[in-house]
């Protein structure tokens, strides 16, 4: 912020807060007398009826330490604009403060934890328990508590990964996290619109859906132009890519017409945040190991 917005900024706030002071005093000094008068202001509702006393002694003094009490809260903590506060309180330093107890307090078991393989934590009911609430407070938020995504957030409790399902690629996602790219008309930005509703119809046709047969026999053509070079000859995708699969009637943001003409049109663009600014090595090997018993893999031992 400038210095200039911070004075604009330090100014409304201060006046804000003078004016809660000079609201209640300029009405008391108006009042004549400090003691109810039972004057009836006229209104009357449901039998009761208002009446014009002045408010309690105790009530306009007690307003007026909460106005004092403001003020010395702008004084030592920052609230006008730039202005720092007197005890050098930050959210940053706040945050930091908590993160370091929590890492004394709980990284001893984290630490336990990474020292075993994750198949064998996965199998644990007593690590997956804590790895459900790092999955709580990291993850849920995106894909749901169960895990099973919404409409853009991928269904983590099925075996279909887009970047690859294995232990160092779940790993990997999690730590450094995955940005997608799907561009608008594949790579063939000529491609007009007529042209991508048959490639609509012969995605369609490959999961066995209903669709125009002509319209996809000639968008198959069209598709090897446009879309094999990530998703592949056959459509059925390449993780190293993050491109998914398109025969398996999975869809990250719907299967319908319109939903794959919407994808086709204008394109796709996913974010997966990184976690490791806000988890440790050891807590990500933790929540690999819960990531990978969401989707029943290491039952096969994989």
């Amino acid at each position: 912020m400038s210095d200039f917005m911070s004075l604009i900024v330090a100014f409304l706030i201060l006046g804000v807060v003078l004016f809660c002071w000079w609201l209640p005093w300029i009405v008391r000094r108006n009042q004549p007398s400090d003691q109810p008068t039972d004057k009836s202001v006229g209104h009357n509702f449901d039998g009761i009826e208002e009446l014009d006393n002045p408010v309690p002694k105790w009530w306009y003094y007690g307003y007026l330490a909460t106005v004092v009490f403001s003020l010395g809260y702008l004084v030592l903590y920052p609230g006008l604009g730039n202005y720092p506060g007197l005890l050098g309180w930050t959210q940053v330093g706040q945050y930091e403060e908590e993160r370091a107890q929590a890492d004394e307090k709980y990284g001893v078991i984290f630490s336990a934890y990474a020292q075993q393989p994750v198949l064998q934590l996965a199998a644990d009911e007593d690590a997956m328990a804590a790895g459900q609430r790092l999955f709580a407070n990291n993850c849920a938020q995106c894909h749901g508590s169960a895990g099973r995504g919404f409409v853009g957030f991928p269904n983590l409790t099925d075996d279909n990964w887009q970047w690859g399902g294995s232990e160092q690629a779940i790993k990997h996602t999690l730590k450094h996290g995955r940005r997608g790219n799907m561009p608008a008309r594949g790579i063939n930005p000529n491609l007009t619109d007529p042209q991508l509703e048959d490639i609509t119809h012969y995605l369609l046709q490959l999961n066995n859906r209903e669709q125009d047969s002509d319209a996809a026999e000639q968008g198959q053509p069209l598709y090897v132009q446009a879309c094999a070079a990530c998703h592949g000859p056959q459509a059925t995708g390449n993780t190293a890519m993050g491109a998914p699969d398109l025969t398996d009637d999975i869809w990250l943001y719907g299967g319908s017409f319109d939903a794959i003409m919407v994808s086709l049109l204008e394109g796709r663009q996913g974010h997966m945040p990184g976690q490791q600014k806000f988890l440790s090595e050891d807590q990500i090997h933790l929540l690999t190991a819960y990531v990978l018993r969401l989707s029943g893999r290491h039952e096969n031992g994989e």
